[in-house]
């Protein structure tokens, strides 16, 4: 009898393992970008330029995925290399130090059609928080026309960047504590 809950248990494990379906974030079609206020008239915008992410779902259940990202926060670009390395410097990122941003998803809850609350955790700097991005499910694609499976989101969400120790400028009166992320994603089955 034991051995056959034990089988039993190892099916259900099986079974819920061949499930999900594994997704890599294609980054030629995909784009984390950013803006964050200036002086308090304009705005500065940039970008992540080196990221890795996965997602994964049972089957096509959008409230199922789990995304997982890691970027490589000394690839911020702002198309002005002296201001890009300030933002790698203890000012901000300290890239020498904390090379990586990372962001693990821990729920996903409907909010309309197609627009979900995508809560998890995003550590930057060492220091992680919770946060929650405005999700909207773009599509799945099951063939491309090469062959690929593929599914599209976009995610934003504002962060306060003196929590995670960013503090240059902590009055906010140059460089606005807000950051806005505006964040285009593009997935393809993993084979």
């Amino acid at each position: 009898m034991k051995k056959i809950a034990l089988l039993f248990i190892a099916t259900l494990f099986s079974v819920a393992t061949f499930a999900q379906t594994k997704y890599n974030v294609d980054t030629y079609h995909s784009f984390l970008n950013f803006s964050v206020g200036h002086l308090g008239i304009s705005f500065v915008d940039g970008k992540m330029d080196k990221y890795q992410g996965t997602l994964e779902m049972d089957k096509e259940d959008i409230a199922t995925a789990k995304f997982n990202f890691t970027i490589d926060a000394s690839s911020v670009n702002t198309g002005i290399e002296m201001r890009d390395d300030h933002l790698r410097s203890a000012d901000f990122f300290e890239t020498a130090k904390y090379q990586d941003i990372k962001f693990v998803s821990t729920s996903i809850k409907k909010a309309g059609k197609n627009n979900y609350k995508l809560n998890g955790n995003l550590t930057i700097k060492g220091i992680t928080k919770p946060v929650t991005f405005d999700l909207v499910y773009g599509g799945l694609l099951k063939d491309d026309g090469q062959g690929n499976q593929k599914v599209g989101f976009q995610a934003t969400t504002t962060v306060d960047r003196t929590a995670f120790n960013i503090n240059y400028d902590p009055t906010g009166m140059g460089v606005a504590k807000d950051v806005k992320f505006i964040v285009n994603l593009e997935f393809t089955k993993a084979k």
